[in-house]
C-alpha cells in the first residue's frame, strides 16, 4: 500500500476517534488517526478527565470537613490550588500518554495537523493528500456562547473553567446541565462563591423531575446560589471582574462560565465541498451504522445526533469500523446509554423519565427508595440519596432508572446491563445483592415496582 494510502483514516483522537482507530487496527485495517491538537482530544486534555480530577479533590475536601461525624477530629482543610492543578495535569499526562501508547501498540499511524475532506475517500492535511478506503469523522464539539455574549477575557467556557490559574473567589455558571452542575459543585466545595443560572425551571433539566429537585437541594446545601427560570444578559468582561444582569438584578463574579451548550466541530472539515449531508439541526446525518450519504465516509460522536457523551462516541466508532469490515452491527438505543454527572450528589440515569414514559403511553409503575432504606446508606453517611425506577406493568419492562447519591454513576450500570440482556424489573428484584451495599437500594426499588418492597 502506498505511503499516503490507508484502509481507514480517523479524523480526531478523542474517546471516539482513538477507540475507532484501535478497533480498526484490530480488524486488520491499516489505520491512521489525524489530530490537530493533542492525542486524546478535548475530553482527555481539557474536559472530561480534568473535570473529574478537580471534582475528586473537591470530594476529598468535603470528606475532611465531614470527618467529625465519623469520630475523626481534624482541622479545617485549606486548598493549595496550584497543587490541585499540578495533580490535574499529571492525571491528564498519564492518560493521554496511555492512549498514545495504545495507538503505537496497535500500529496506528498518527498524523498531526488539521484535516479536511477532498472527496469521498481523500483527506488533506497541510497540503498533503491521503487516500483511504474508509474515513471516520470524529472531531467532537466546540463551545458556544449564549445569545448576546462572546468568549474572551473573564468570560470563559467549560474547558477553561477546569484550568484556571488561581482558585477564584467567585464564579457565575450559566447552564445547569451536566457540565455546569459539575463546575458549580466542584468550585463551591473548594471554597468559591458560586451562582448557578438555568433558563429552564429546574437544574439538570434533562433528568427526571424528582432527581432534579434533590440535586438542587444538594447544591444549595453546598452553598451554591441557584437561580432557575433565569436568563443572564448584558455580560461585560472587565480587567478583574465580569458584570451581568439576571432578572431585575445586577451581579458580578471573577469569571462567568458559559456551560449552556456546544456545537459540532466541523469548521475546516470541508463537509459542504465534499457533499456531506446534514440534518435539520446542522449535525451530520448518519444511519444506524454511522454511515453518511457518502460511500465509505462515517461520522460519530458529537458530530451526529444523540447524547454528547464520550462513551457514546466510542461505541459509535466501533460500530462504524465493524460495518466497514462487513460485520453485522446493531443501531444504538440512545435512550438506554448510561448518563453520568459527577457533581455532588452524583446523578446517573438511563432510559425514560417518568414524564416521558407516561407521554409514550406506557402503563407506568414507579419504584422509589431512599438510600436510607438500606443499611449501607446509613453506614456510609448518605441517607438522602434515592433510586427511582420506571417500569411498564404490562410486561415487567424496565423503562428507566434514575439515581442520585453516592456512587450513583457506578450503580446505574446494573440497570443498563439488565435492560441490555432483556431482563425486566422482576429480574432485578430477585437478583441477590451483597449486604450491606448501596446496590441493595437498586434491588429494593425494583421490588417496589414489582409490588413487594421489603425495606420501605
Amino acid at each position: 500500500m502506498p505511503e499516503n494510502s490507508f484502509d481507514v483514516i480517523v479524523i480526531g483522537s478523542g474517546p471516539g476517534g482513538y477507540v475507532t482507530a484501535i478497533r480498526a487496527a484490530q480488524l486488520g485495517f491499516n489505520t491512521a488517526v489525524i489530530e490537530k491538537d493533542k492525542i486524546g482530544g478535548r475530553c482527555l486534555n481539557y474536559a472530561c478527565i480534568p473535570a473529574k480530577a478537580v471534582l475528586r479533590t473537591a470530594d476529598v475536601v468535603a470528606e475532611i470537613r465531614e470527618a467529625g461525624e465519623f469520630g475523626i477530629n481534624v482541622g479545617a482543610p485549606s486548598v493549595d490550588f496550584g497543587a490541585v492543578m499540578e495533580r490535574r495535569n499529571r492525571v491528564v499526562t498519564t492518560l493521554t500518554g496511555g492512549v498514545a501508547g495504545l495507538l503505537k501498540k496497535n500500529r496506528v499511524t498518527v498524523i498531526e495537523g488539521a484535516a479536511s475532506l477532498e472527496g469521498e475517500r481523500q483527506v488533506s492535511v497541510a497540503g498533503q493528500s491521503y487516500q483511504a478506503r474508509f474515513v471516520v469523522l470524529a472531531t467532537g464539539s466546540v463551545k458556544r456562547p449564549i445569545p448576546g455574549t462572546q468568549f474572551g477575557g473573564r468570560v470563559i467556557g467549560t474547558e477553561e473553567a477546569w484550568a484556571l490559574p488561581e482558585l477564584p473567589g467567585s464564579l457565575a455558571v450559566i447552564g445547569s446541565g451536566a457540565s455546569g452542575s459539575e463546575i458549580a459543585s466542584a468550585y463551591a466545595r473548594l471554597g468559591t462563591e458560586v451562582k448557578l443560572f438555568e433558563a429552564l425551571d429546574r437544574v439538570l433539566p434533562s433528568e427526571d423531575a424528582d432527581i432534579s429537585r434533590l440535586a438542587e437541594r444538594g447544591f444549595k446545601k453546598q452553598g451554591i446560589d441557584v437561580h432557575t427560570g433565569t436568563l443572564v444578559t448584558n455580560v461585560q468582561s472587565g480587567e478583574l471582574k465580569v458584570t451581568f444582569d439576571y432578572g431585575d438584578q445586577t451581579g458580578q463574579a471573577d469569571y462567568v462560565v458559559i456551560a449552556a451548550g456546544r456545537g459540532p466541530d466541523v469548521e475546516g472539515l470541508g463537509l459542504e465541498l465534499a457533499g456531506v449531508a446534514l440534518d435539520e439541526r446542522g449535525l451530520i446525518a448518519v444511519d444506524g451504522a454511522m454511515r453518511t450519504n457518502l460511500a465509505g465516509v462515517y461520522a460519530i460522536g458529537d458530530l451526529v445526533a444523540g447524547p454528547a457523551l464520550a462513551h457514546k462516541a466510542s461505541d459509535e466508532g466501533v460500530i462504524a469500523v465493524e460495518d466497514a469490515a462487513g460485520l453485522h452491527t446493531h443501531p444504538i438505543s440512545y435512550p438506554d446509554i448510561p448518563r453520568a454527572t459527577f457533581c455532588t450528589p452524583n446523578v446517573a440515569s438511563f432510559g425514560l423519565t417518568e414524564e416521558q414514559a407516561r407521554a409514550q403511553g406506557h402503563e407506568v409503575v414507579v419504584g422509589k427508595v431512599p438510600y436510607g432504606a438500606v443499611g449501607a446508606g446509613t453506614v456510609y453517611g448518605d441517607r438522602q440519596g434515592m433510586v427511582k425506577l420506571i417500569g411498564d406493568k404490562r410486561y415487567g419492562e424496565l423503562l428507566g432508572g434514575h439515581i442520585i447519591g453516592a456512587k450513583a454513576t457506578e450503580l446505574v450500570q446494573e440497570l443498563v446491563n439488565a435492560k441490555l440482556l432483556e431482563g425486566g424489573y422482576p429480574e432485578v428484584a430477585r437478583a441477590i445483592h451483597g449486604h450491606p451495599t448501596l446496590s441493595e437500594a437498586v434491588m429494593e426499588a425494583a421490588r417496589a415496582l414489582d409490588g413487594w418492597l421489603i425495606h420501605g
